[in-house]
């Protein structure tokens, strides 16, 4: 997998791929991080990538020139997709996380200010994704949510596949409580059937705890998975 970045702060791409895990399977070759900076492809000798929007209006708009021409910059190879962070697009979830998991390069532009020139829409075409109905003062921390989830679900990210196999949303349901030691902390115990070794009681209560904990905190999701 290759995670190409088009961002005005590369620093925060990269420094956040730095550490734990994502470090880890980056060292690993599980992906390669790579990122393009607009301002080094502005024709203007202050570097600058936004002005003021026609027609008035609060605030900067990012100019097209020097993100087209950085975006044209980037090799495109075979099974790639261009993704676009926006407030405007499609709600981030998990079955997407693992539809963008298929591809083999993933190129992403992060917006700043007030958003995007509407002529790099439509000259790049990318595919608008949103982590949720809020707005952020760029799109960099959007697209450290994707590179996260998405890593993930590559081979090697995580110390064990079935890491992330119970994850919540992974099944549709939210994930079931987790113990470690001490045994008793404070008063609260850690739930019989958890020390017994029996496998098939310990799967049975994981089930039922995602059930009632879903059914508790997810109501939508609890309706959505005893239907389908």
């Amino acid at each position: 997998m290759i995670f190409e970045v088009l961002t005005l702060f590369p620093e925060v791409i990269e420094n956040y791929c730095n550490v734990s895990i994502m470090k880890r399977a980056k060292e690993s070759g599980v992906f390669e991080l790579r990122t393009t900076n607009p301002r080094d492809y502005t024709l203007d000798k202050h570097k600058k990538v936004d002005d003021t929007p026609y027609g008035g209006g609060a605030g900067m708009v990012l100019a097209p020139q020097p993100y087209v021409d950085a975006y044209e910059s980037i090799k495109k190879i075979e099974n790639s997709i261009t993704v676009m962070l926006s407030p405007q697009g499609e709600p981030l979830n998990e079955e997407l996380v693992c539809n963008l998991s298929n591809y083999n390069q993933i190129i992403m532009l992060c917006g700043h200010y007030e958003g995007f020139d509407e002529r790099i829409r439509e000259i790049i075409k990318p595919k608008e994704i949103s982590i949720g109905d809020f707005v952020l003062t760029g799109g960099e921390l959007p697209a450290l949510c994707l590179i996260d989830a998405i890593s993930r679900k590559l081979d090697g990210t995580l110390g064990k596949l079935e890491s992330a196999e119970y994850d919540t949303f992974s099944d549709g349901l939210l994930e079931y409580p987790q113990y470690t030691k001490p045994r008793e902390y404070r008063g609260y115990c850690v739930p019989e059937v958890l020390l017994n070794g029996n496998h098939k009681e310990i799967a049975e209560y994981r089930f039922n705890q995602q059930i009632e904990r879903t059914k508790l905190r997810r109501p939508d999701l609890y309706e959505k998975y005893m239907n389908k």
